[in-house]
């Protein structure tokens, strides 16, 4: 069977651009909180074509805070609530990892993004990579992505400094995903006016 290919993809972190983040880790749905305007985003990116895949480190599975289990639930619920909403999440790609494993797919390395490349047939020199943190900006930088969007609605308040001192830029920084995406759907076109 022919694989799917995927264009236009854009390629979210979770934490802090879709939901609050908590240096606590989200252990549960109870704990998973939407960031305002967030869901239409998602719902915008889908109506205009953009298939979206979430990239996250959830080390919260190793170092036995949760169960992969309450994770897998966790992310079945988000998929669903993005449904109802309009969105779609075409797939989640997750490294269960602690920093201390030195495994290839822990953000800022790029193999939670070349899992998905492989998966979908996707060209990610043509694709964006949005996240709040700079190992999010630096695993597109090392994945090749066209673009990498900074979003300042995470809990890290000086990540654009940080990457410029590893001289790491951002192509844009955004307040939330909402301008994200209006930015991404400015660089490649935007069909649904709204």
């Amino acid at each position: 069977m022919e694989k799917k290919t995927l264009q236009n993809v854009v390629f979210l972190d979770r934490d802090g651009v879709i939901n609050h983040d908590s240096s606590h880790y989200i252990k549960s749905w109870d704990e998973f909180e939407f960031l305002p305007g967030s869901l239409s985003a998602l719902r915008r990116l889908h109506a205009n074509g953009y298939p979206v895949i979430i990239i996250t480190n959830q080390s919260a599975v190793n170092r036995r805070i949760i169960p992969i289990e309450v994770l897998d639930e966790i992310h079945a619920k988000l998929k669903q609530a993005v449904q109802r909403r309009g969105g779609k999440i075409q797939d989640i790609f997750f490294c269960p990892h602690r920093p201390d494993e030195n495994c290839a797919c822990r953000k800022p390395k790029p193999g939670l993004i070349f899992q998905a490349t492989d998966k979908y047939r996707i060209d990610c020199s043509a694709e964006t990579m949005v996240g709040d943190h700079p190992k999010d900006i630096e695993c597109g930088k090392n994945a090749g992505c066209r673009y990498r969007v900074l979003v300042k609605s995470g809990i890290i308040d000086n990540a654009d400094r940080i990457l410029a001192d590893r001289k790491i830029y951002p192509d844009f920084i955004a307040t939330d995903l909402a301008e994200a995406a209006g930015w991404i759907m400015d660089r490649y076109g935007d069909t649904e006016k709204s």
